[in-house]
């Protein structure tokens, strides 16, 4: 069901930005470093991981845009300062609403769905799947704010990912993802 769903919003992306040619829109690639944790996990330290995928920006008025994304995300959390981890990978969709400045800044908010995909739990050289403790949809809220050279249609953008649901399934236990972003982007046919 969750790889329908992770189909049908691609090809809204693709379709929302081939309708929306009376206004500007693009297509484009994103990837970047991910430093994430769980909230209400006891002791947990950030875990690097990656964020890559596409997106699609399309200008709503001069200074209003929504930008649909879909991006894999490596998250999850160092356990209490030692080698153990939880290695949580999602297939996360933001759908931003950006405020664009006049100079290239922009600043954005939105909800964002998570799609687990793997969930592992790593201990020394021992790796345990442990997929079915967790949820498979995860609820976030974004925001932050990136900045595009208008002339290559190059950008770095920067944002915290607050969770809002329980990540695990069928626990009284309550806890959450909380991650920053940092990325770099490229809009094709950028103006």
């Amino acid at each position: 069901m969750k790889y329908y769903l992770i189909a049908f919003i691609t090809c809204l992306m693709i379709g929302t930005t081939a309708m929306a040619q009376d206004h500007h829109a693009n297509i484009g690639v994103k990837g970047g470093l991910n430093l994430y944790n769980i909230n209400g996990n006891g002791e947990s330290d950030l875990k690097s991981g990656l964020h890559l995928g596409l997106l699609s920006h399309i200008h709503l008025t001069n200074q209003f845009a929504f930008q649909p994304e879909i991006m894999y995300s490596a998250q999850g959390t160092k356990l209490g300062g030692s080698d153990n981890s939880l290695n949580l990978d999602y297939i996360n969709i933001p759908l931003l609403f950006q405020y664009m400045f006049d100079n290239g800044f922009r600043l954005h908010a939105g909800p964002q769905v998570g799609f687990l995909v793997n969930a592992k739990s790593k201990s020394g050289n021992t790796t345990v799947d442990v997929k079915d403790g967790y949820n498979a949809i995860d609820l976030a809220l974004s925001i932050g704010g990136s900045y595009v050279f208008t002339d290559t249609g190059f950008g770095l953008d920067a944002r915290y990912n607050h969770g809002l649901s329980n990540i695990y399934d069928a626990s009284a236990f309550n806890a959450t993802n909380r991650g920053f972003q940092l990325g770099v982007f490229y809009l094709f046919g950028h103006k």
